[in-house]
């Protein structure tokens, strides 16, 4: 919850008039928050399923900071993240160098120097809770930008593109093909009961 807006999420509206008026690009805030609110909407969704519920309630609130969020109303495009327009137009993407390090839910989050001594990176283990959460933010990114074109494969199918170049610690790489797999194949209620059931270790 750091670098939030202290008065909570009406602080956005403050400065959607300005935001429109700004440059020679425009500026989409009022899209872009929508955006944010319904992701928020099917992660939490999602990880009540799980019986995540505190991470249900404060998932992804770094979006409401400065960095992030007008990035996001600068850049938003709808059928993926700004957060691509904004590297691609600026270098990087400042916005996503500050959501990584402040959302544990995403891999990023965990890559450090290998204990092993080499100065290698590496993916550091994942605690469940987290991975679980990573698994319900992916199912809600892809209904967000694929919207009628969504089904269970979504998720598995942006993970396997990508999955050759994710630093990830083997047990964590092994635990979420094993829930994105599960999905793909059987459906969210298999995949949502084998998360919290197995994954979690919760009895209901």
């Amino acid at each position: 919850m750091n670098a939030v807006f202290p008065a909570g999420e009406h602080r956005i509206f403050l400065i959607f008039s300005r935001l429109q008026r700004e440059g020679p690009r425009m500026w989409h805030p009022i899209r872009h928050y929508k955006t944010i609110h319904h992701h928020k909407v099917l992660v939490r969704r999602n990880c009540f399923r799980c019986g995540l519920y505190w991470q249900g309630l404060t998932h992804d609130l770094s979006k409401l900071s400065p960095v992030e969020f007008l990035a996001g109303a600068k850049y938003w495009q709808g059928t993926c993240s700004p957060n691509n327009a904004q590297r691609k137009a600026e270098g990087y993407s400042a916005a996503w160098l500050h959501h990584k390090g402040r959302n544990k839910h995403h891999l990023e989050y965990w890559i450090d120097y290998s204990p092993d001594g080499d100065h290698a990176m590496a993916g550091m283990r994942m605690p469940e809770k987290y991975v679980a959460e990573m698994v319900c933010d992916r199912i809600a990114a892809s209904k967000n930008y694929k919207g009628d074109k969504y089904t269970d494969a979504s998720a598995w199918e942006y993970y396997d593109r990508s999955k050759d170049h994710y630093i990830l610690h083997p047990e964590t790489r092994r635990q979420l093909e094993t829930c994105l797999t599960i999905l793909k194949d059987q459906g969210e209620d298999a995949c949502f009961h084998y998360i919290r059931t197995v994954l979690l270790g919760k009895k209901k």
